[in-house]
C-alpha cells in the first residue's frame, strides 16, 4: 500500500467495484466526462473492464483510493499507458462525489508521482484532462505539473466539443519540489 497525507493507494478489492461503478460510471454525464469513449450502460453481470483488475497488464496499474485514517473508499487512480522504453506514463483518477473538494485529489496525484518516479523509475508523467476540470488542473499544478498545451475541441462530451489540457512533470522537477533528492 502506498500512503500519502490523506490517501492510501491499494489494490482494487471486489467489494470496491459496485461502489465505484455506481458512483462514477452509472451517471451518463459523469461517465462521459471520465472516459474518452462514449458512455454505454453496463449490465451488473458484466465485468466492467474499467474496474476489474486481472494484473496481466503491467503497463496499466489500477489502484483503489482510500482515506488514510478511516480506510473508507474515496475513489480510484491509475498509472496507465506506461512506456518502459521512453520511461513515461499517464496519471488518471476519479473521486467519489462525496470525496471531492477535500484535498484527496491533490494527495492522490502526489502518491501516483511517488509510485511513477520512485517505484517505477519513470522520467516523465503526463495528465490529460478537460479544460473545465478545474479540480484536476489544480491538483496537477499543486504537484508541479506544467501546462504544456491545449488540444482544441478534441473531446466530444455530451453533445459538444471541449478542449483537453496536457500537463507534464519530469522526475527531476518532482524530486526538487517534493524534497525526494536525486
Amino acid at each position: 500500500m502506498l500512503k500519502g497525507k490523506k490517501v492510501a493507494l491499494r489494490a482494487r478489492y471486489e467489494e470496491d467495484i459496485p461502489v465505484l461503478r455506481n458512483e462514477l460510471y452509472t451517471d451518463v454525464v459523469g461517465g462521459s466526462r471520465a472516459d474518452g469513449r462514449p458512455w454505454l450502460p453496463m449490465p451488473p453481470d458484466v465485468k466492467d473492464p474499467r474496474l476489474h483488475v486481472d494484473n496481466k497488464d503491467p503497463l496499466n496499474v489500477p489502484f483503489s483510493v482510500v482515506d488514510v485514517d478511516s480506510g473508507d473508499l474515496v475513489g480510484l487512480a491509475t498509472l496507465w499507458g506506461i512506456d518502459t522504453h521512453h520511461r513515461n506514463g499517464h496519471v488518471g483518477l476519479g473521486l467519489l462525489p462525496s470525496a471531492r473538494g477535500k484535498g484527496y485529489g491533490t494527495d492522490t496525484v502526489a502518491v501516483l508521482c511517488h509510485y511513477g518516479f520512485i517505484v517505477r523509475g519513470l522520467r516523465r508523467l503526463q495528465i490529460e484532462t478537460l479544460a473545465d476540470n478545474h479540480a484536476m488542473l489544480r491538483s496537477a499544478e499543486r504537484n508541479g505539473f506544467v501546462r504544456e498545451g491545449v488540444l482544441r475541441s478534441s473531446a466530444w462530451v455530451m453533445g459538444e466539443f471541449l478542449d483537453d489540457v496536457i500537463l507534464g512533470l519530469l522526475a527531476e522537477e518532482w524530486k526538487s519540489l517534493s524534497g525526494q533528492g536525486s
